[in-house]
């Protein structure tokens, strides 16, 4: 006997709603069966759920240990299953230590060990004193190397200049390792350099699209080079949209992501002094978000991931508002879905479009080939979402260590009611049940 059966009007299956029933055993769907085939004692969502495959997001920075008053793996993995996402991959950063060698990643294991509400994986660091000793980790099991080509944020995670990534991306190409890149370039941005302040455009003339499309076309150089691959993270500016995409033209093993932030909020209705609004990149004006929305679309762009990257209050809000000062990250883990499927179906684009970009390409792009779907063989990690439920975020509802988020006031459409991971709904006042993942 399966252990659990969902069925619904609404299932998404080979990237397309249709009726279902999902037949579940071991943690793992065992069949795709027909809504007439479900049992009596199947579990049937309400006329307005549908059933999605849980979200995979690879971009989130977790802090624990070191910085565990910014986040902790027991608060992000909370946030995760109220928004859906049942596995993350957690970066190398900003942890003390950070994850630039064996030991730090068993650190990072231990911390985690026992405390996450999903599946968790781990980056690798590329920093100038982890050059030439990337291997062990990748045999270790991290799913690829971060690095920073300007400054991080953080001194223990240094940025890598010109020569030190192209010598990355030499050692990575001789075992086919992934380079992840915060593409932003040093000197163009020291060029841009201004006085700081309240007002948001400054912030933004601070870091300008040349930045990211300069920094993008050294990865492409290298990628030219050495017949490697690389990962471009957090993509805001339109301009690098534009390379990546003549790269993939030109056959180089080269892949993208963008961001929610960046797909729901643009420069004008970003208030002077709202530092929960701040990023690296920032947030651009709303002809560029056209032009990202365009890449998503048309496949430059592979995934939306969160880039989440809390701190606390007391960080977020230094300097009174002043943007050059603030911690620059978005607390977004929680509602990236409902976020982007707001302004998706205020575009147009249907919800299967939205959510491949959060489940399946994520997972492919990380090597999972059993998350992010819903087939015969995956792992039970599911998500009912109810598509046309309206929600404004309130600071109550979070998940996260420190209350503060761009989301909150927003309202939004769509709601994540229940997350299954292997088959089981999350429910945080159990044991924790997520495992910790290597590459596999």
């Amino acid at each position: 006997m399966p252990d659990l059966v969902l069925t619904a009007d609404l299932v998404l299956v080979d990237g397309a709603f249709r009726p279902a029933s999902v037949v579940i055993s071991d943690g793992r769907i065992e069949r795709i069966g027909t809504v007439e085939e479900a049992p009596a004692d199947a579990v049937r969502l309400a006329p307005d759920e549908v059933l999605l495959p849980g979200l995979v997001d690879t971009h989130v920075h977790v802090n624990e240990p070191g910085r565990t008053e910014w986040e902790g793996f027991a608060t992000a993995t909370a946030a995760a299953a109220a928004g859906g996402v049942t596995t993350l991959i957690d970066m190398p950063l900003n942890s003390i230590p950070p994850t630039i060698d064996v030991p730090a990643l068993e650190v990072k294991r231990d911390a985690a060990r026992g405390a996450v509400l999903v599946d968790v994986g781990f980056w690798g660091g590329a920093v100038p004193d982890s050059l030439g000793r990337l291997r062990p980790l990748w045999d270790e099991g991290v799913f690829g190397f971060k690095c920073f080509l300007a400054p991080s944020g953080v001194d223990e995670f240094p940025h890598l200049d010109r020569a030190r990534l192209a010598a990355a991306q030499d050692e990575l190409a001789a075992f086919d390792g992934l380079l992840i890149v915060h593409a932003e370039d040093p000197d163009v941005l020291d060029r841009a350099a201004n006085g700081g302040g309240r007002e948001y455009p400054a912030f933004v003339a601070s870091r300008p699209e040349e930045a990211e499309s300069t920094a993008v076309d050294a990865v492409i150089d290298g990628l030219r080079r050495t017949g490697g691959r690389a990962h471009v993270l957090h993509v805001s500016a339109a301009a690098a949209v534009a390379r990546i995409r003549a790269a993939k033209a030109e056959g180089l093993r080269i892949t993208a992501e963008t961001c929610p932030h960046y797909l729901v909020f643009d420069e004008a209705h970003i208030p002077d002094g709202a530092t929960q609004y701040k990023c690296c990149p920032p947030i651009r004006d709303a002809a560029n978000q056209d032009l990202l929305w365009a890449g998503l679309l048309d496949g430059t762009i592979d995934l939306v991931v969160s880039d989440h990257s809390p701190s606390t209050a007391e960080r977020k809000f230094a300097g009174d508002g002043d943007f050059q000062v603030a911690w620059g990250g978005i607390a977004g883990l929680q509602f990236g879905l409902p976020a982007v499927w707001t302004e998706a179906r205020r575009r147009g684009v249907p919800l299967e479009t939205v959510v491949d970009r959060f489940c399946r390409s994520t997972a492919d792009f990380a090597g999972l080939s059993t998350k992010g779907r819903i087939a015969a063989g995956a792992d039970a990690d599911l998500v009912v979402f109810a598509p046309a439920a309206p929600h404004r975020v309130a600071v109550e509802e979070l998940r996260y260590r420190n209350p503060v988020s761009a989301y909150v006031g927003h309202d939004l459409v769509g709601e994540v009611r229940r997350t299954y991971l292997a088959g089981l709904p999350i429910d945080s006042a159990e044991p924790p049940r997520g495992r910790l993942l290597t590459r596999p």
